[in-house]
């Protein structure tokens, strides 16, 4: 299995398969996402019913080798547009033969947080916003790029149109069709700055479910790429020097800021932000500082800011909300290759139960 993301985290699909006889994909993440295949019997709707499974966590660092099994808990199930019919992609997370999260499960900590009365309440929402580029095969340079070379400067790439412009198009299209097939509360894509570089955006989606369907979105994403012969990177800087980075800007909004009078209360949670700012840096993404340098559309990585419209902030307020006096913020900072349940919960903890 090619390892290429630093991001630890903990989780495994996994798919069934169903006919007479079903496929389940179980998805864990472990430095990226992986799977194995279980055939069942039949078809199962509730992740309750899967069986546990597991894994050879001395393969993935995880385990030594004389106590090497992981043991894999179904948690969310998702319709698989690979196999289709009632074949289905099980989210799960990691626990040791004893019940206890292994240490790259962030999924049950944001469960916990997420679970606390206080932060249930709420019903947070989230949107993430996940850019990303497509790379060539071999090579750690984006498609439709020449080979030790460059193409036209930034500015007609961003939502362009034309074979020069959108470059991998067909799979942006693939991708979207997929996650809406499988459940996933994509709501829209769109070309990036850079080209090679798109975006795609989950949401709103409340709490911990949020996590589970960008991991499962990143997934579908990267079997695509496979199918496709191109990488995909989700490094916050692939290409030094004057292009965009990627990131994965989280907008949220809870039930308060929601309703009237929500501003005043988005205003609060954005001054609890700025206190724990390197907290929350640190727990962003790896390698952000090649991106937040503020420069193309960002916030120096060392200094927390606010502002209405303004995308070379940390937190961005929109007009909309402005005007209406409540809605949402967007929170600029998180890098593309940021772990989901670390980022959300963290959030809602800083805001809500800070």
């Amino acid at each position: 299995m090619d390892i290429r993301s630093k991001a630890r985290v903990n989780l495994k699909l996994c798919f069934f398969h169903s006919s007479v006889f079903l496929l389940s994909v179980y998805c864990m993440i472990v430095l990226i996402c992986f799977w194995m295949i279980k055939t069942l019997p039949g078809p199962v709707s509730d992740p309750s019913k899967l069986p546990k499974w597991n894994y050879d966590g001395s393969s993935t660092g995880q385990a030594s080798g004389d106590n090497s099994e992981v043991i894999l808990y179904p948690q969310a199930i998702f319709r698989d547009p690979f196999r289709r019919g009632d074949n289905i992609l099980v989210m799960c997370d990691a626990y040791t033969p004893a019940g206890d999260p292994i240490p790259t499960n962030k999924r049950h900590k944001a469960a916990k947080i997420f679970s606390h009365p206080n932060v249930a309440k709420e019903v947070p929402w989230y949107g993430i916003e996940q850019e990303y580029t497509l790379m060539q095969k071999g090579v750690n340079w984006p498609i439709g790029w020449p080979i030790g070379g460059f193409p036209g400067p930034q500015g007609p790439y961003y939502c362009g149109v034309g074979a020069d412009k959108a470059i991998g198009r067909d799979i942006v299209d693939a991708h979207y069709k997929a996650c809406l097939y499988a459940g996933i509360g994509i709501s829209g894509v769109n070309g990036e700055v850079m080209p090679g570089q798109w975006e795609f955006q989950v949401g709103p989606v409340e709490g911990i479910s949020s996590g589970d369907q960008v991991w499962v979105a990143r997934y579908l994403l990267e079997r695509i790429t496979e199918i496709s012969g191109v990488n995909v990177s989700f490094d916050p800087k692939p290409v030094p020097g004057d292009w965009n980075g990627a990131g994965a800007h989280c907008n949220y909004s809870t039930k308060t800021m929601r309703n009237d009078g929500g501003l005043a209360v988005i205003k609060k949670a954005i001054e609890k932000l700025q206190v724990k700012h390197k907290e929350h840096i640190a727990a962003y993404g790896e390698g952000n500082e090649r991106r937040l340098t503020g420069k193309h559309e960002t916030a120096d990585i060392n200094t927390f800011s606010w502002g209405v419209a303004n995308r070379g902030a940390s937190v961005r307020v929109g007009r909309d909300t402005e005007k209406e006096g409540k809605g949402y913020f967007e929170d600029r900072r998180p890098a593309s290759n940021m772990d989901p349940y670390v980022v959300t919960s963290m959030i809602a903890e800083t805001t809500i139960l800070g």
